[in-house]
């Protein structure tokens, strides 16, 4: 993946709101005490081992057993774009492509298959991005097995300075970045080649995305991508970061004797800086395409960047934070208004790139409402740079912070490897140091109770400035004539200061949720099972509690909750009113409280319970901290006994809906999508997406019914919690706000609606989009023998096909830059299955590589799967579950859907002996059972005539 396509997201959606972490700014009024100076220098975390080799290449490497037996290398080398000449303009990123084609050590595609082979997934566990200013390799494996670690570290020492760059290899790796670039190309990328110049200043930046031309992928020379390759990839300008379950003084000897080596070339060109120019001048751009589907305004205020070296530039940033935290409290209210002004609107302080800042406004308007939506955004930033935050709204943001670090830092000995890596990336490229875990608790604990409200209030007006100020409008092609124009604009900018704008009134409640306290039940069986570490109660109302406490995390308690029941007892007029119902109850509040006091009266707390009503089930899905979870399971009893309704916050939900999906039909992905399943389920509203018409057969007050309905009766609920609890620290509350549920001992079940594809296969071709690109997703249908051995080997052929055809479209062909292959099951309404593939490449490459797919699932059809290819499914899974086995979630959903489907949870200590009856054999039966060309529908997307 190029960084260009998280950069181009981060743009469209939100333009550059976390391009980076925010830096400090301005002055404050702290009186330090005798230790802690605020001009002090951040001290370096002691706990990672920093080194730097004689030729230059830097080092970091941190002892860390989260996961155990694993970790974490990577390789970053401060070379992106930004260095290329105009004819090597691409050339960084299809260098981070080469390097997995062939090295010293492993010549072709060899690294990828040796890894596949040690259970490391390509794509998702080995992968790389290039950005304007760095190109960086991970590569996630285990630690426990020493001949691997040590091929792990010359794949590191063969990325640094010895990818073979071979002439063939080179010309077949042209179509897969060829595609990749294809699959960006749409209404985002045609307008940010309009706009990046403007807010990028006319910088080199503008002109040197990291994908590059098609003209330069296309025809430039081997030696041409070698020359860069010497003169670049070079120790100094490289670092080592190696994080995980190791022997420090190893890796460190390892290191020194691998890499010290590398030679910096004679003749190597300097490493320039680059920077974006302030101008000191406002631009302004309107941007319009026939397939954008919403009208977008973004302000960006840019300034020179701070980097955070000091206690005093840790405490800006940390005002800044607050700030930004109670913006969006702000623009969550508006959202809740029954007529808001916006689909989406917010603002905040950030990064924006190398060398700069941003105060980022922005707002998705509604239809022919831009004028509105700028207002009202605008409009609120005017009122906080005039009258600023209230000392009560300050109060919650901090006690949010508190209860952010304070989680953080109970997790410090369970911290995963992977999350330290950034801040060592950072220190690198940027040279902003990394405070241990310890320090940054204590720092910040002592430092943000000493943020005074002015010292905030501040940094929005430093921030918030007439100049170096953009202003970028992103809009439907039919809405062109109607889009404001730059003296308009400033003409509204110039009319809102001139307004008179009223403080915000902080409204807060101080009332308890529960006007009584439930009264308990009882537990009426109990059934241990010490195989699993986990317990099974079954209370006097009917209920059932699967309690399993563990060690893997110190503050972490997740629960999931499922009733038989769902949208399927409703009729098609009632549907939509209850596929939406849990959203709009929960949207709406709590208790005394409305959504907007909720917030407020959780400020400071670790818990969330978000309840749900699917087609065939009802329930809750909630997660809490050791602290508060007396609050998670009163939440959980309010959300049963004393939901809301609130007819402004459904108002106002419903018509940013319909403002979303006004122009929805303009994306030609929308389109295909809709025609896949328009095909596939017979127009059935229940698999169709909603339109703007649809919205209004939505009714509050039917939808409120029927949300009581379902959560009327808790005797059939089964509830599983999985966490760092004990029994006797949880049990009394399961008893009391679990057992205390009503319970009226119901039969539900929900019924088979009938609602498949049918039994033969077909084609359909969709026309539509602008660019010259298709989409192909091919799906096999029906009835399945479904059995825990069958399932696996279902998982098997998703795998395995999944690695044959990236080896075929990808590698072999260059068709594609990416593949995608999906198998799923069902035990309920029916046995059932579906198998998918998905795959994006030039229209002209549509029909071979449909046959080159089917010629791979021929195969595995006639002769299996190799035996090399069993072995690598065998060994993803059993690396993939030894690391699964130590993680809430996973536990969280294994337990829940075992019991969902009526199977023995235990089923998963015996998955890796399981394993052994996957065979060349098994994975061709099971190819041949539901592969089948009957069942078979071929869906494709391809562009308009033109």
């Amino acid at each position: 993946m190029s960084f260009y396509q998280r950069f181009t997201c981060a743009v469209t959606v939100s333009l550059l709101l976390s391009l980076s972490q925010a830096t400090a700014l301005g002055t404050c009024q702290f009186s330090p005490s005798d230790s802690l100076r605020l001009t002090d220098t951040l001290p370096m975390d002691t706990g990672v081992i920093r080194g730097e080799l004689p030729n230059g290449l830097v080092y970091y490497i941190r002892h860390n057993e989260e996961p155990k037996d694993r970790v974490v290398m990577y390789l970053a080398t401060r070379v992106g774009s930004i260095v290329e000449n105009e004819n090597e303009r691409g050339l960084a990123h299809f260098l981070e492509h080469m390097q997995f084609n062939g090295t010293r050590h492993f010549p072709k595609n060899e690294l990828i298959d040796y890894l596949q082979r040690a259970g490391v997934r390509f794509g998702s566990d080995l992968n790389a991005y290039t950005s304007f200013d760095e190109t960086v390799y991970q590569l996630p494996i285990p630690s426990d097995d020493p001949e691997l670690l040590k091929n792990g570290l010359q794949v590191m020492r063969d990325w640094a300075q010895d990818a073979l760059l071979d002439g063939e290899e080179i010309d077949k790796e042209r179509g897969v970045v060829l595609n990749e670039m294809l699959g960006d190309r749409g209404a985002q990328q045609r307008m940010r080649d309009q706009y990046f110049p403007m807010i990028l200043n006319h910088s080199r930046y503008a002109e040197r995305l990291p994908i590059g031309t098609k003209e330069i992928i296309e025809g430039f020379d081997h030696e041409t991508l070698r020359a860069f390759h010497r003169k670049w990839y070079r120790p100094e300008l490289q670092a080592l970061i190696i994080v995980g379950d190791i022997d420090v003084a190893v890796i460190e000897a390892q290191i020194k004797t691998l890499f010290s080596d590398l030679k910096n070339p004679a003749d190597a060109p300097e490493r320039s800086e680059y920077s974006i120019p302030l101008r000191g001048e406002n631009q302004f751009m309107a941007v319009t395409d026939p397939e954008m589907t919403q009208t977008v305004v973004q302000i960006i205020v840019k300034h020179p960047e701070t980097k955070v070296k000091t206690v005093n530039d840790y405490r800006t940033q940390l005002t800044k934070s607050l700030f930004n935290q109670m913006t969006s409290a702000r623009f969550a209210e508006l959202t809740r208004q029954a007529d808001p002004p916006f689909i989406q609107g917010g603002g905040s302080i950030g990064g924006f790139l190398r060398g700069l800042d941003a105060f980022t406004m922005y707002v998705a308007s509604k239809p022919g409402e831009v004028k509105l939506g700028f207002e009202a955004v605008v409009t609120e930033f005017e009122r906080i740079k005039r009258h600023g935050f209230t000392a009560t709204e300050l109060e919650r943001a901090k006690s949010n912070f508190v209860a952010s670090i304070e989680s953080a830092y109970a997790e410090r000995d369970k911290r995963k490897s992977e999350s330290y890596v950034d801040s060592y990336l950072n220190h690198f490229l940027e040279g902003e140091n990394v405070l241990s875990n310890e320090y940054r608790y204590q720092l910040s604990k002592q430092l943000i109770g000493t943020i005074m409200l002015d010292e905030v209030n501040r940094i929005g007006r430093q921030y918030y400035v007439d100049h170096n100020r953009d202003v970028l409008i992103m809009a439907p092609d039919k809405d062109k004539d109607s889009l404001p124009d730059e003296k308009a604009v400033d003409s509204w900018f110039n009319t809102l200061k001139a307004k008179d704008i009223a403080p915000y009134d902080d409204n807060v409640q101080d009332e308890p949720l529960l006007e009584q306290q439930p009264q308990g039940g009882t537990v009426i069986k109990r059934v241990d099972r010490p195989d699993l570490g986990m317990v099974e109660l079954t209370l006097s109302n009917g209920i059932t509690v699967v309690l399993k406490p563990t060690d893997f995390k110190n503050d972490e308690i997740h629960f999931a909750a499922f009733s038989p029941g769902g949208t399927a007892l409703y009729n098609e007029k009632d549907f939509l009113s209850a596929t939406y119902a849990a959203t709009i109850v929960g949207g709406s509040g709590l208790g005394p409280y409305d959504a907007t006091q909720l917030m407020k009266f959780l400020s400071g707390k670790k818990v969330s319970v978000r309840p749900y009503i699917a087609e065939r089930y009802e329930g809750f899905n909630a997660s809490s901290g050791k602290k508060d979870l007396h609050t998670a399971f009163e939440l959980i009893y309010a959300y049963f006994t004393v939901p809301r309704l609130d007819i402004d916050v459904f108002q106002g939900y419903m018509q940013r809906i319909k403002a979303s999906l006004a122009n929805r039909l303009d994306d030609p992905d929308a389109v295909f999508a809709d025609t896949i399943n328009a095909v596939l389920y017979n127009n059935n509203i229940r698999r169709t997406s909603m339109t703007v018409e649809q919205v209004d057969l939505i009714n509050p007050e039917r939808a409120y019914e029927i949300y009581k309905e379902r959560f009327a009766d808790a005797s059939d609920f089964t509830v599983t919690v999985v966490g760092s609890f004990t029994e006797d620290e949880i049990v009394p509350l399961v008893l009391q706000y679990l057992g205390g549920l009503p319970a009226m001992n119901r039969k539900e079940e929900a019924p088979d609606l009938g609602i498949y594809p049918p039994e033969k296969g077909l084609q359909r071709t969709v026309y539509r989009g602008k660019e010259p690109k298709s989409s192909v997703r091919l799906y096999y249908f029906g009835n399945y023998d479904y059995s825990e051995d069958e399932n696996l080997q279902m998982d098997a052929l998703e795998s395995i096909l999944n690695i044959k055809l990236t080896e075929r479209l990808r590698e072999a062909e260059s068709g594609v830059y990416g593949v995608s292959v999906n198998a799923s099951y069902a035990k309920s309404p029916r046995y059932r299955y579906s198998f998918g593939i998905g795959y994006g490449t030039n229209p002209d490459m549509v029909e071979p590589l449909m046959t080159s797919a089917m010629n791979e699932i021929n195969t595995i059809k006639q002769s299996g799967p190799t035996q090399t290819d069993i072995d690598k499914f065998v060994s993803e899974q059993r690396r993939v579950l030894e690391v699964q086995l130590r993680e809430n979630g996973f536990w969280l959903g294994h337990l829940s859907g075992s019991y969902q489907n009526g199977e023995d949870p235990a089923y998963i200590l015996k998955y890796l002996d399981e394993l052994r009856k996957v065979t060349v054999e098994s994975v061709k039966a099971v190819a041949n059972k539901y592969l089948v060309e009957d069942h078979l529908f071929k869906f494709v997307l391809m562009p308009e005539a033109q």
